[in-house]
């Protein structure tokens, strides 16, 4: 990255987590390092954009922005929202559902505790598009809470809970200097993991449902290293998938007369179909047909 940014100020703290996944992501993910900064600047421009070192601050971010996007060049990730979108939302979820896999195995670690807590904060930078579905403040309350969770327990020499055991009572210090799951110093990596999102049963975390993979592909930017034991059938060998079966109602459907499509119709069904190629970049067939029916009845009927 061209321009290195000055200390943060005092005021920026609480956006300190974001910038330092996104220099993490620099070689790893471009896009998601980009959007993370941009997350970073439009949430700082709201805190302070008038004190000289907030705006000193903002100056270098900014020109760190516009380096990336033109390395970036013409990538649909960047030019079109509803690619990037997806991109991140993807990202976030694969390491979610990472870490929740881990997380039900009783398998906890520091590289689990900090894919928690990344996926918390990617699911912060899709507010760069809009306000967040509910499903997906679900996920960011939840991944968040785990990651203090696990964290204490591991640190105060207790055995943590697997899954879900309820919310009350667990806050994560977003002002910390460093941040307990920082403090790790490890950083995610990929791992020729084949976890199949579909093996998490869905469940109520005290109210809050977590869907079993429906948005993600099967493998996962993951942060499992060699020396943490991981099973060799998770690196080798594909796992079986259960295709579903297609609608059969949507064979003959013909697109009907009144139905009247609406911009954020079109929307969707575009980012059904967006979901569906990354989940076949992955060989996640599943996932992939799931979402092309669902836009191909949008499409026809005007409806999910």
């Amino acid at each position: 990255m061209a321009a290195q940014l000055p200390p943060i100020p005092p005021q920026f703290k609480s956006i300190q987590h974001h910038l330092r996944t996104a220099q993490e992501h620099d070689k790893r993910d471009p896009v998601v390092s980009y959007y993370c900064r941009l997350y970073a600047m439009q949430t700082g421009m709201k805190i302070d954009s008038k004190s000289p070192e907030c705006r000193k601050f903002l100056s270098k971010l900014m020109d760190q922005l516009e380096s990336l996007k033109k390395q970036l060049g013409d990538c649909d990730s960047i030019t079109q929202e509803i690619v990037g979108s997806a991109h991140v939302e993807n990202y976030a979820l694969k390491m979610f559902l990472y870490a929740d896999n881990e997380d039900r195995a009783g398998k906890f670690h520091k590289n689990m505790i900090k894919s928690f807590y990344t996926a918390s904060l990617l699911l912060d930078t899709l507010t760069v598009f809009g306000e967040l579905t509910e499903e997906n403040v679900q996920h960011r309350k939840y991944a968040r809470w785990k990651a203090t969770y696990i964290h204490n327990c591991l640190k105060n020499g207790e055995t943590p809970q697997s899954g879900p055991i309820g919310l009350e009572g667990e806050d994560y210090d977003e002002n910390d200097d460093q941040g307990p799951l920082f403090a790790t110093g490890l950083a995610p990596e990929r791992s020729p993991s084949t976890y199949q999102p579909g093996n998490v049963p869905s469940s109520n975390y005290t109210g809050i449902q977590i869907p079993p993979g429906a948005h993600a592909p099967a493998n996962t930017p993951a942060e499992l290293p060699p020396s943490t034991g991981a099973s060799s059938t998770n690196s080798t060998h594909p796992v079986p998938q259960n295709i579903p079966a297609v609608d059969p109602s949507l064979y003959n459907t013909p697109t009907q007369g009144d139905t009247r499509l609406t911009p954020e119709d079109f929307a969707r069904a575009q980012k059904y179909c967006k979901y569906a190629g990354s989940a076949l970049q992955y060989e996640d067939v599943n996932t992939a047909v799931q979402n092309l029916q669902k836009a191909l009845k949008l499409l026809t009927i005007g409806r999910e």
